[in-house]
């Protein structure tokens, strides 16, 4: 079995999980991922999509020609390999959809976002796929930020204390250009799928305590109506964003859960705020962002610098 760190929980898997760094552990695990059978479908499922039934406790998902999963109460990932998919296919959607739907049985907030720590907070960075997280933060880490979370963050709400984001413990999965644009190419690790030049890339350095949110950015494409830049977000706007950025929001609608995001989106506008950041989506257009974005720290006193 092989142990792994995730969003602050311990997981241990009887299958190589490459987007998570492996760590010691003699704890008992928080979630179990195992081979085993899964049914092709659960009998008293009271939502049915193409490929997934719900349950109260459990959700079936198949992937085809990859594997199929069942998630179980918020700690246990059963997966059955399809005939033929190569194990780095399946981690793939082990530790994404799987792992995201366990959080959000165990009632988490969990945002489609990246993170990397400023002085003592961590800043956010959501968006959906293909909005530049990873790489941003990427950027970010070579300048001597610790990367906190990358593709998911589990935000803690604790009453009458700041929001807190937990560590992920993952890789980066990053485009060969992106690697090659940071000269980081010589650290790339294996890669992601072998349809596509993404490569998984350890971070400079993380963290691996939780932190304060200083401040959520939503990743927007500079176009009409959004020059380069920063741009202020209304409340309700912003309670949207949040929303919008749940990791899978379409689970949020079936599980029941959009009453708990939407508290969460009131409690994340009030005590950190939502800023949108409209950029070009072309890496040399990165330093002008990561410029835009130090002046906002400072102006909100998170300490540009990473603390020691």
């Amino acid at each position: 079995m092989r142990w792994y760190r995730v969003s602050g929980l311990t997981v241990t898997s009887d299958i190589a999980l490459p987007s998570f760094t492996e760590i010691e552990c003699a704890d008992p695990a928080d979630i179990v991922v195992r081979a085993g059978e899964v049914p092709a479908q659960i009998a008293n499922a009271r939502l049915i999509g193409p490929n997934w039934y719900l349950a109260h406790d459990s959700i079936v998902l198949g992937i085809p020609g990859v594997v199929r999963m069942m998630m179980r109460g918020g700690d246990t990932l059963i997966y059955a390999v399809e005939p033929g998919a190569a194990p780095e296919e399946v981690a793939i959607f082990l530790t994404g959809t799987g792992i995201g739907i366990l959080l959000h049985q165990r009632r988490a907030i969990v945002l489609h976002a990246s993170a990397v720590r400023v002085g003592d907070h961590a800043v956010l960075f959501c968006g959906p796929s293909g909005e530049g997280k990873s790489t941003l933060a990427a950027v970010l880490c070579e300048a001597g930020h610790d990367l906190v979370a990358d593709d998911f963050c589990r935000i803690e709400l604790r009453e009458g204390a700041a929001p807190l984001v937990h560590p992920d413990g993952r890789q980066m999965r990053l485009w060969e250009d992106a690697t090659e644009g940071l000269g980081i190419a010589a650290r790339r690790g294996a890669q992601v799928r072998s349809a596509i030049r993404k490569f998984y890339v350890a971070p400079r350095a993380v963290t691996a305590r939780p932190l304060r949110i200083g401040a959520i950015y939503a990743l927007r494409e500079a176009r009409a109506p959004f020059a380069p830049g920063l741009h202020a977000s209304n409340s309700v706007d912003a309670a949207l964003l949040i929303r919008r950025n749940a990791y899978r929001p379409l689970l949020v609608r079936e599980m029941d859960q959009r009453a708990l995001y939407f508290e969460a989106a009131t409690r994340l506008v009030r005590d950190v705020g939502i800023h949108i950041l409209a950029r070009p989506l072309d890496f040399a257009a990165l330093p002008d962002a990561v410029v835009t974005l130090k002046s906002h720290w400072r102006a909100l006193e998170l300490g540009v610098e990473r603390a020691a």
